[in-house]
């Protein structure tokens, strides 16, 4: 039995230098990406450094409440939606836990009201 392809098949390169001339068109690109994305002489802006979900001790009162305000929102509405869903009695318990977390998100949003913000 004669096979059709040699053993094993032969593979194409995929290296994007394949000739001098592929190497410079791609240092090409990069030299331009880096003149739009980064000037010569200027230094990229620094990131601010924050875990997304990190509590630390830099993090203003105001930000604190805000997102607490938002994330009790989110639970209270989460809450609401899968009351819905249940029978009868599961659904009073769930949106008595609805209520409660909509008076801490109210307490939360006074604390907000009663903050005061430095001039």
């Amino acid at each position: 039995m004669i096979k059709p392809t040699p053993n094993p098949p032969e593979t194409a390169s995929v290296s994007p230098y394949e000739s001098i001339d592929s190497k410079k068109l791609h240092e090409a690109a990069d030299r331009a990406l880096d003149h739009y994305l980064c000037p010569p002489g200027s230094t990229p802006p620094p990131r601010k450094i924050r875990g997304m979900y990190a509590v630390t001790a830099d993090n203003k009162t105001e930000e604190l409440l805000v997102d607490a305000s938002e994330t009790l929102a989110s639970a209270k509405t989460l809450a609401q939606n899968i009351a819905s869903l249940l029978p009868v009695s599961q659904r009073h318990a769930l949106a008595g836990i609805a209520q409660l977390i909509m008076l801490g998100e109210l307490a939360v949003n006074r604390a907000l009201d009663n903050l005061q913000l430095p001039g």
